[in-house]
């Protein structure tokens, strides 16, 4: 990470590339350029400069992007015993500023558009080849191998136990083992319904 300690307006501020910053009012139009010369410090690939006060050669150039007025605040002022009360609001004029680039005895070493210049800038991989070279660090046990749903299904099917597999017993053959366990007394006896009236007439003559 790159970076600058800058002084302006009164203030010290750390900036970066590509980031905008609201600072005191500058009188400069809006995307009009900036260069700043007070830098009082510069990290660049983990090598820090620190000036005395300010670093040779450094400087900070931005790009005004507008003016604008800060939140409000707000100022009582109160004497007691003396019905004395003052309240009064102020907005501070500010400019918002993007920081553009970054130069360090004569050249740049970061910028926004090219990043940092330097040789351990980050490359670009295609996803592609990255996959592919993690594949190839996997150890061959590890890799994963292509069984279909079919194959799959068939060796869960051999693994189970005989006994719990489920066999097929037709409807009828069911319903007669479950008659011939239960009791004879409890078996319902058919009874026509020609003999169900012969014995009703039989009771009644015997009354």
């Amino acid at each position: 990470m790159t970076y600058a300690i800058i002084e302006t307006g009164g203030k010290q501020l750390r900036v970066e590339t590509g980031r905008f910053y609201d600072i005191e009012l500058l009188h400069n139009e809006p995307d009009e350029k900036v260069t700043i010369s007070s830098v009082l410090l510069v990290q660049h690939n983990g090598e820090v400069t620190i000036g005395q006060p300010l670093v040779a050669g450094a400087t900070v150039e931005g790009t005004v992007m507008r003016h604008l007025r800060d939140r409000k605040v707000l100022v009582y002022k109160m004497k007691p015993k003396k019905k004395t009360r003052k309240k009064r609001g102020h907005r501070q004029e500010i400019t918002r500023l993007m920081i553009d680039s970054i130069s360090f005895n004569g050249s740049v070493i970061t910028s926004e558009e090219g990043g940092v210049a330097s040789s351990e800038a980050p490359q670009e991989v295609p996803v592609v080849e990255a996959l592919q070279e993690v594949a190839q660090e996997l150890p061959q046990e590890e890799a994963p191998q292509e069984v279909s749903v079919a194959e799959a299904l068939q060796e869960v099917a051999q693994e189970l136990p005989q006994e719990e597999a489920p066999q097929e017993v037709p409807v009828v053959e069911a319903l007669q083992e479950v008659a011939q366990e239960l009791p004879q007394e409890e078996v319902a006896q058919e009874v026509s319904v020609a003999e169900a009236p012969q014995e009703t007439l039989t009771e009644t003559t015997a009354e």
